[in-house]
């Protein structure tokens, strides 16, 4: 449905002569009942310009909006991808990418971007993780054991 507020739908006669009907339709019920008709219906862009000549305004607060860009969300550090996985090939038997999935109900294709870097950080994620491959992923000493449980 393209309702844009500068479109304008014309709708006309299917029969081609000289004297071609042109009809505004304003409404979406106007436009499909032309089309079961059998009319041609046509959308054009109507631009209300009139003589008076162009702002740059807007062209400039576009450019200072594209200035602004959101920057992208922070990957996580390539040294707790890489104690992830001697963390999880240390493990007797040898852990598999899908067991720790597994193991953490998440899928493998997350557990491949956390090794690999590509992840965004999730804390839950990364609390999980550390449960399930007994090191710290998170703040100073990535790579160290976890200590014993807290009481």
């Amino acid at each position: 449905m393209s309702d844009d507020w500068d479109s304008v739908t014309k709708i006309g006669s299917k029969a081609g002569g000289n004297a071609q009907r042109t009809t505004v339709a304003r409404t979406q019920s106007e436009i499909n009942a032309a089309r079961r008709a059998g009319a041609v219906v046509a959308t054009e862009k109507k631009y209300a310009t009139g003589n008076k000549t162009q702002s740059t305004e807007g062209q400039r607060l576009t450019k200072v909006d594209r200035e602004n860009e959101v920057a992208p969300p922070p990957k996580i550090d390539q040294g707790v991808g890489k104690a992830m996985s001697k963390a999880r090939l240390d493990k007797t038997p040898t852990m598999t990418q899908k067991d720790l999935a597994t193991k953490v109900n998440e899928k493998p294709s997350v557990i491949n971007d956390y090794e690999s870097g590509r992840a965004v950080p999730n804390q839950q994620v990364l609390a999980k993780l550390e449960r399930a491959l007994g090191v710290k992923l998170r703040g100073r000493e990535i790579g160290s054991p976890l200590g014993p449980k807290k009481k």
